[in-house]
């Protein structure tokens, strides 16, 4: 990536605390958090300029998808499933990774990082439709950044599942 997207993101992309979404798998195969996150930005960042938004939307918009995911749990770990397990029904369903992690996450990286209101905003609706509608711009590129890399991961980690089984079902020669 260039020069200015190392510039907006250097110091989340170094921070401890991002490093540690390396450990964390996501969307299957060999994918990971902090590899999707960074995929995420780039994209976003990609998005942000073939809109032609303003600078301070882009350097937003950005950041915001480098942290869209930093809700600090690994939802397929026994704490995650601990909590989710005190629950049943709707309020089971309600407090899904899916429905959760959004304001989670916005929370955190507020915390850390203060981002304003707009960052914050784009990140904790991203899931949409599961999460509210956005409703800015930097949520709306957020959200269309993350299915596009989301799906490319996805489609990338069932060929990764497919080969292994194969290699697995069918005897080498």
């Amino acid at each position: 990536m260039d020069q200015e997207f190392q510039t907006i993101t250097e110091d989340i992309i170094t921070h401890p605390l991002f490093l540690q979404l390396r450990q964390l798998q996501h969307h299957g195969g060999e994918n990971n958090l902090y590899d999707h996150s960074v995929d995420t930005a780039a994209c976003a960042y990609r998005m942000a300029r073939r809109f032609h938004m303003r600078e301070d939307r882009v350097r937003a918009v950005t950041r915001a998808a480098l942290l869209h995911d930093f809700c600090g749990y690994d939802w397929r770990g026994g704490t995650y499933k601990r909590f989710i397990s005190g629950y049943s029904g709707l309020h089971r369903l309600k407090r899904m990774h899916a429905f959760i992690h959004g304001p989670l996450a916005a929370r955190r990286a507020q915390r850390l990082f203060d981002l304003d209101e707009r960052q914050c905003a784009a990140i904790a609706c991203h899931m949409f439709p599961l999460a509210h509608m956005p409703r800015n711009s930097e949520a709306w590129v957020l959200t269309l950044a993350d299915k596009w890399v989301a799906s490319r991961e996805v489609s990338g980690a069932a060929v990764w599942y497919i080969r292994s089984w194969c290699r697995k079902a069918v005897p080498a020669r």
